[in-house]
């Protein structure tokens, strides 16, 4: 209840926040999670049924330890719930060999002993027919990757948090985050709550949190905070033959074309195949974002599914607009504030975040409990900006 004394009140419930919360509430943390909405709902960066997991990562090698962690916790939740959580498909990157995406891949698998294999296109084709990669392209493949049920996943991390003693409320719109020194103070439209930490997963909404000026929820004075919100949207198709785009004749695929990137998830049930752009979307933010999707939309998207997986190339089924916050660096943000060690952020996700989300959650409640992870975390710094 407000003027309460928690130990840690997290703000934001989505895929970082729900899973922060658990795992301090299971460490007997006295927990307060806060949402401005009713988790899980549409407006941010977690839903649309489905996330890719996968460790041989383009992005940068120094995130395959943090995968293998979060590849047994999401086991761990899965087999708590009860609830299918995770789906194993494979994972097939797919580009030109020169291409730096395809040896981002290659050296994350090469630096962390990962099995897999590597194909050329006509073989990519003659495994999985329903796609093809230009003729000199090659594909990375890994079998042990697949896909993760966001919205399931959430659900599931609040449930746990509840059931070790968090209090969760929604709709609770946070309006300021204070820290004096001996705690911090976060206040809502009903009320005032005192803690330890307050640990602000806010998503999109990060950026005007932070904003410059008294009306800033967090005020940090004389920092510029470059983070972008970008408007992404997710398709799903339905497929001109469904048994070419069901696991295991389809993977998960990801395909550098030229300056663009693309992924696809296959038919997991009725929903078709999901297929979307990766990064390209208009800068926007998450109170003035178009959440119609637009003809040009859907053309940017079915021009790529005509040429390189035709089977998909049917029906609309669905579309829904969703967000990514990005870093200059693209990694992510977690850790204190500059001068305001009782608040972190974990935000900031750079359109590569959910399937980290079960292992933050417990390097967050780490860094809260004993102002330390074995996880390497320097490379997400809030600092860095500096």
């Amino acid at each position: 209840m407000a003027g309460s004394t928690y130990d840690a009140i997290v703000v934001g419930l989505g895929a970082m926040g729900s899973a922060v919360a658990a795992h301090l509430a299971r460490r007997r943390q006295r927990v307060l999670g806060l949402d401005r909405y009713v988790v899980p709902h549409e407006l941010g960066s977690s839903h649309g049924r489905s996330r890719v997991i996968r460790k041989a990562y383009f992005e940068d090698p120094r995130y395959v330890p943090l995968l293998h962690r979060a590849f047994d916790l999401w086991r761990d939740l899965q087999a708590e719930s009860g609830e299918s959580l995770l789906t194993i498909t494979g994972v097939v990157n797919i580009g030109p060999p020169d291409h730096a995406c395809i040896r981002g891949v290659l050296d994350s698998v090469t630096e962390h002993g990962l099995v897999h294999d590597v194909r050329a296109a006509d073989e990519i084709t003659a495994r999985f027919p329903a796609l093809r990669p230009e003729p000199g392209d090659v594909g990375v493949f890994e079998a042990e990757a697949g896909v993760l049920c966001p919205e399931r996943c959430i659900a599931a991390h609040l449930r746990t948090a509840r059931r070790f003693g968090a209090e969760i409320l929604m709709p609770q719109r946070v309006t300021s985050i204070r820290s004096d020194g001996a705690g911090v103070h976060v206040a809502t439209e009903c009320g005032t709550y005192s803690a330890g930490h307050a640990i602000v997963a806010a998503g999109p909404w990060l950026p005007a949190m932070l904003s410059e000026g008294e009306a800033a929820a967090i005020r940090t004075p004389g920092r510029a905070w470059p983070l972008l919100v970008e408007r992404q949207v997710q398709f799903w198709f339905e497929p001109q033959n469904a048994l070419l785009v069901q696991p295991p004749g389809m993977p998960v695929f990801i395909h550098f074309v030229e300056e663009r990137a693309y992924y696809g998830v296959p038919m997991l049930n009725s929903d078709g195949v999901k297929i979307c752009r990766h990064h390209g979307g208009a800068t926007t933010d998450v109170e003035s974002v178009d959440r119609a999707v637009s003809t040009a939309d859907e053309e940017d998207v079915r021009s790529y599914v005509r040429r390189y997986v035709p089977v998909a190339d049917g029906r609309l089924l669905e579309a829904k607009v969703c967000l990514y916050t990005n870093t200059p660096d693209a990694h992510f943000v977690i850790g204190s504030l500059p001068g305001q060690e009782q608040v972190l952020v974990v935000s900031a996700c750079s359109g590569h975040g959910f399937k980290f989300s079960a292992v933050v959650g417990e390097m967050v409640a780490d860094l809260v409990m004993d102002g330390r992870t074995r996880f390497e975390v320097g490379m997400f710094s809030p600092g860095r900006f500096d």
